[in-house]
């Protein structure tokens, strides 16, 4: 394949449902390529807003305004970059001849924790912890029992750990229930998992198109509530624990099918690996990327879209570390410490246009050995402040 981009005559055009942080980066490599980027998202002014040609705010789970804008501006490629998406709009859009990625069944398996883990789990024999799914809240009760605690509850749609909690006594199954409602998409329905007691948790990067597959370095990540706060680059795991998370990623992204970059997730307990979950796009706690690979996730997203090979060179390990804002405000600003910029170490502002308490507005990077690269992301994002 040889890639051609005219810009007079947007010979490429990348539509981003979903202009988070993630969107924006993925934006910023598109248009180093000369492709023109229509950025969508729900609210006015979101990250991916920033850098794209265009931008629209619209209710992206709108079938028919999702519909009318796809027509509208005729995109080459369609990314969907969150799950609170129209499924139906973007099956809709595959008959009518517009490429999703990395496709509208994939999307469909992965935007609802439902659908991906029974494929794992069912179609696929893949091993994953025990779960159960329920929509009521004695249905909850009665899972836990089953299950036994402690239990991980998830809205089975929902992003950045929205909803999730952990239920370690049937005492916390009803705030369990109440917390559900927090979800950034769908919480008439949930997962309750076994709690896995696991000695690290890590995201594969799996990058795949006609090319071929490719596989990242190993991120370990620490999360609370489910959405990440550090993630290093490599994660030092054993060559048997690694070669069955590839072996695993594989399946599952060959299963799915399309081009793309998948972050999936594992749970590993020394030689044990347990699938997780799965999104087709860029992972948050592989933001490390920007700093450890010649190609980011996000590049590499790119030129798998493209069609393009896959291949880049590791720079060395790193860590990144997510800033969560103190306060609410219309108007956020960030006071970013100097010493933060150093020969080896950044920090990337999203530039979202209101900051809530939790809301994720920044990272810090810092390209070292593992535990000093940690040490100092950690210690940069103390030193972050907003108002």
């Amino acid at each position: 394949m040889t890639f051609t981009t005219t810009l007079q005559n947007n010979a490429i055009k990348i539509m981003l449902l979903g202009s988070g942080e993630l969107g924006k980066e993925v934006a910023i490599e598109a248009q180093r390529l000369g492709i023109e980027v229509i950025a969508v998202d729900k609210y006015e002014n979101a990250p991916a807003h920033l850098v794209a040609n265009r931008a629209y705010a619209i209710n992206m789970q709108d079938k028919e305004a999702v519909l009318a804008l796809i027509e509208k501006e005729q995109p080459t490629y369609i990314l969907p970059e969150v799950e609170a998406i129209s499924i139906a709009a973007l099956f809709e859009a595959e008959k009518r001849g517009f490429h999703v990625i990395p496709n509208a069944e994939a999307v469909n398996k992965t935007m609802n924790r439902k659908n991906i883990r029974v494929f794992a789990a069912e179609t696929l024999g893949l091993k994953t912890s025990k779960y159960e799914f329920v929509t009521t809240l004695e249905g909850l009760k009665s899972a836990g029992e089953r299950i036994g605690y402690p239990c991980v509850i998830k809205p089975v749609m929902s992003s950045s750990g929205h909803g999730q909690s952990i239920a370690r006594t049937p005492d916390d199954i009803e705030k369990s229930w109440e917390s559900a409602k927090e979800a950034r998409g769908d919480a008439s329905e949930l997962i309750v998992e076994a709690f896995v007691p696991f000695d690290y948790e890590i995201t594969l990067l799996t990058v795949r198109n006609e090319t071929g597959t490719t596989f990242c370095d190993a991120i370990g990540h620490v999360q609370k509530d489910g959405d990440f706060i550090l993630s290093w680059q490599p994660m030092q795991m054993s060559e048997a624990a690694l070669a069955k998370a590839k072996e695993i990623a594989k399946a599952v992204t060959d299963g799915l099918g399309g081009r793309g970059i998948f972050g999936v997730e594992f749970f590993v307990k020394g030689e044990e690996v347990y699938f997780s979950e799965l999104s087709p796009r860029p992972h948050d706690t592989g933001m490390v990327t920007l700093i450890t690979q010649s190609q980011s996730q996000f590049a590499l997203h790119v030129r798998a879209v493209l069609g393009l090979p896959l291949e880049y060179i590791t720079y060395g390990s790193g860590a990144c570390g997510a800033y969560k804002a103190k306060n609410e405000s219309h108007t956020p600003t960030l006071e970013v410490p100097n010493s933060a910029f150093s020969k080896n170490s950044f920090v990337r502002v999203f530039g979202k246009p209101e900051s809530h308490v939790g809301r994720r507005m920044a990272v810090s990077l810092v390209l070292d050995e593992v535990e000093a690269a940690k040490r100092r992301a950690t210690e940069i994002v103390s030193q972050i402040r907003d108002n």
